[in-house]
């Protein structure tokens, strides 16, 4: 009992400090958005080979999220959930722009939006209303042309943001990048944009907040890194591991010592107890680049591999530091989480919901998480999946068949439920209709045109 108190009186110092805090001074806010990592690429999740230190002393600092989901197994309806706050489905953005065109489908692809319209509200346009500065740096791909660029979606600087999903030149200058001045030849592209963003921290005035979206490119193909760290990483593998491979183990790390270089830079401006950090990821692994493993398959897929992402939020002095938490989480949520800390009222529903009470008082939501992707990607068809508490459900549209697992007891989704539990299957499946017509989510259609293969 006395236990107890202690711990809900530290609780209520904890909060209080907090609030007094958030009353007399705007947080900054950096989001380390990292393309197509995986929470098992990282050490302080289980990695045993990838070094990262930067990233895991922000998990031991800050808090941990072990059940963090992106909103989408491919990135662009991700990053404009993360944008706006709404599901992917609700957005009509459900593919990477413009997504892929599979030969003779048994379904067809619905018509779909291929750009964030200036009509959806941004994370950026309401700090912006509210007196942030907002810059943008690395990744945007949401949309072709200007128009759909960061500076017409609430921030004050763009750079290297455009269509581009990945650097279509490679990672070594000449980039040949839309919105990024050429680099010298051999410059790393993920060392020059930490170069970019830190000539915005160190000329900023420290007296108006500023909301920094880094989005490096970083670590999606081509899977190319700094020779000296390859030749590091080639030593330390002992034997063949499919979670092992020296290049991109080499490029996550050069990822990392630029995490650290910009946490050095907020220390020597005296800005980290003004400053809220988060490091999250637009969707898993790409295979075979590395495994997902325990989870199963990884980018593009249906399974946990292809959703379960990192999560770590570090406000120095302000959030009590080593937490781990168990609460699924989705992209949404943090966008409701920085407006939330921010003390900024959204002028329409958010999808989200603000993590900070899960951070500060161990709350459970104990909600539905969704996932809508009507389209072809690698081996994977189209589907939606639900996931509430231990549960996950998935439902295939070619084959109108479903999927169920219990993530307690079966992490690698390798026990389909589904025959032996008819009524989970009924609860889950009714949550996940209800939510698609709630969502107007767009549903596949059978192809008149479509051949059967025959079988050899």
């Amino acid at each position: 009992m006395k236990t107890r108190l202690i711990c809900a009186i530290s609780a209520l110092i904890l909060l209080l400090s907090f609030t007094k805090r958030n009353e007399t001074h705007k947080p900054n806010f950096i989001v380390f958005f990292i393309d197509d990592m995986g929470s098992v690429d990282l050490a302080c999740y289980g990695n045993t080979f990838n070094q990262t230190p930067n990233i895991d002393n922000l998990a031991q600092k800050g808090v941990k999220f072990t059940n963090a989901y992106s909103a989408c197994t491919v990135c662009s309806p991700t990053r404009a959930a993360l944008m706006t706050g709404k599901y992917p489905a609700k957005l009509h953005i459900t593919d990477w722009i413009a997504g892929n065109e599979k030969k003779n489908p048994k379904l067809l692809i619905p018509d779909w939006q291929k750009f964030l319209p200036q009509s959806e509200k941004t994370v950026a346009e309401y700090l912006k209303e509210n007196g942030y500065k907002n810059w943008h740096v690395g990744k945007w791909h949401l949309g072709e042309g200007e128009e759909f660029y960061p500076l017409n979606q609430g921030f004050d600087v763009n750079i290297g943001g455009s269509n581009w999903g990945h650097p279509k030149k490679g990672f070594f200058a000449p980039y040949q990048m839309p919105n990024l001045a050429e680099g010298e030849k051999g410059e790393y592209l993920t060392d020059r944009l930490t170069n970019e963003a830190i000539k915005l921290i160190e000329n900023h005035d420290n007296k108006t907040p500023f909301y920094l979206n880094f989005a490096h490119y970083a670590v999606h193909t081509p899977v190319q890194a700094k020779p000296d760290k390859i030749e590091k990483y080639k030593k330390l593998l002992l034997s063949p591991d499919s979670q092992k491979n020296p290049i991109y183990a080499a490029m996550i790390e050069s990822l990392d010592e630029n995490i650290g270089r910009i946490i050095r830079v907020l220390e020597q401006k005296n800005l980290l107890e003004n400053t809220v950090i988060i490091f999250a990821a637009d969707n898993g692994t790409l295979m075979p680049t590395a495994s997902s493993l325990p989870f199963r398959k990884g980018k593009g897929w249906c399974y946990e591999g292809g959703t379960r992402t990192p999560l770590m939020i570090y406000w120095k002095n302000q959030i009590e530091g080593g937490k781990v938490i168990d609460e699924p989480t989705i992209t949404m949520d943090l966008t409701a989480t920085i407006l939330d800390l921010a003390k900024i009222k959204p002028s329409e529903k958010l999808d989200g919901k603000s993590l900070k009470p899960v951070i500060l008082t161990n709350k459970k939501f104990k909600r539905p998480l969704f996932w809508h992707y009507p389209h072809y990607h690698e081996g994977d068809a189209p589907y939606s999946a639900v996931r509430l508490e231990d549960w996950k459900l998935i439902e295939f549209f070619e084959t109108n068949s479903i999927e169920l697992y219990n993530l307690k007891n079966d992490i690698s989704e390798s026990n389909n439920l589904a025959l032996i539990n008819p009524e989970k299957v009924k609860e889950l499946k009714k949550l996940i209709d209800k939510w698609r017509k709630t969502t107007n989510a767009q549903i596949p259609t059978p192809n008149p045109n479509y051949i059967e293969k025959k079988s050899k």
